[in-house]
């Protein structure tokens, strides 16, 4: 099973730029879009809807964000929105549940943009992320959150080494990361098969040094499916490099392992 993560400035931008001529070419099980900028009802031309993939949206009616999930797999069910009302405008999610797995696309509250939420609620953001995912470990499936985290977890996933005090990289905002790993069990998919240093899938206009903030996040039973992971720099379709990642999974109507 192959997924693909990437955070797009905008899904109109990105096509200009190339993305879906690349993205139909990766055969990918589940393609995972955030930062669309777009509605659904903007997306007129046939390139949006590839052909052999099922899509779905969750639109911001302003614009501003929104998430797609692209599926070669007709899922059971499609759920938007993660229930947490105060932070349904600002954090943008979609998931496709099959019969075994599900997997989402998430966009995280931004906090290292021009205008970035305060601590003190993407700390309430997390908290009930964290409730969430903990819930959820009681059910009998596996999860992917394939997305954009706004965060950059470790010194290796900074290009820039001072980056102490800047929103994005504070040490409560990598604490959380260090919490659903240590106390839940969730793994970064792209770490447990790529551990070098220079890999970076973000380049900000304020900075241009390179982050890790685009990732794929899977409960614990997935660790021992992960396979490959790499991110594609060859094309710049935006400020963000897509994430592909391989796992030993069957995405089918009998899944198996």
């Amino acid at each position: 099973m192959r997924i693909i993560n990437f955070s797009a400035d905008g899904i109109k931008s990105a096509k200009d730029k190339g993305f879906f001529e690349w993205v139909v070419n990766q055969d990918a099980d589940i393609i995972c879009i955030q930062d669309l900028r777009a509605t659904e009802f903007d997306l007129t031309e046939n390139i949006f809807f590839p052909e052999g993939y099922f899509p779905y949206f969750f639109d911001n009616p302003d614009g501003q964000n929104g998430v797609a999930i692209y599926t070669r797999k007709l899922p059971k069910a499609i759920m938007s929105g993660l229930g947490f009302s105060d932070f349904d405008a600002e954090a943008r999610f979609i998931q496709a549940d099959f019969e075994h797995i599900s997997v989402g696309s998430i966009l995280i509250p931004q906090s290292i943009l021009t205008e970035p939420v305060s601590l003190e609620r993407k700390a309430q953001f997390f908290d009930l992320l964290y409730a969430h995912l903990d819930k959820i470990r009681n059910k009998r499936r596996e999860f992917v959150f394939a997305g954009n985290w706004q965060v950059a977890h470790e010194i290796r996933d900074v290009e820039n080494k001072k980056m102490d005090d800047t929103p994005g990289f504070l040490t409560e905002e990598r604490r959380w990361f260090d919490e659903i790993s240590h106390q839940l069990g969730y793994v970064d998919a792209f770490r447990v098969v790529n551990h070098d240093d220079d890999e970076f899938t973000w380049w900000p206009s304020f900075d241009q040094s390179g982050w890790r903030v685009d990732t794929q996040i899977v409960s614990e039973g997935m660790r021992k499916h992960i396979e490959y992971g790499t991110i594609y720099k060859k094309q710049r379709f935006s400020s963000h490099a897509p994430v592909i990642m391989d796992y030993d999974f069957i995405l089918s109507e009998d899944e198996a392992f």
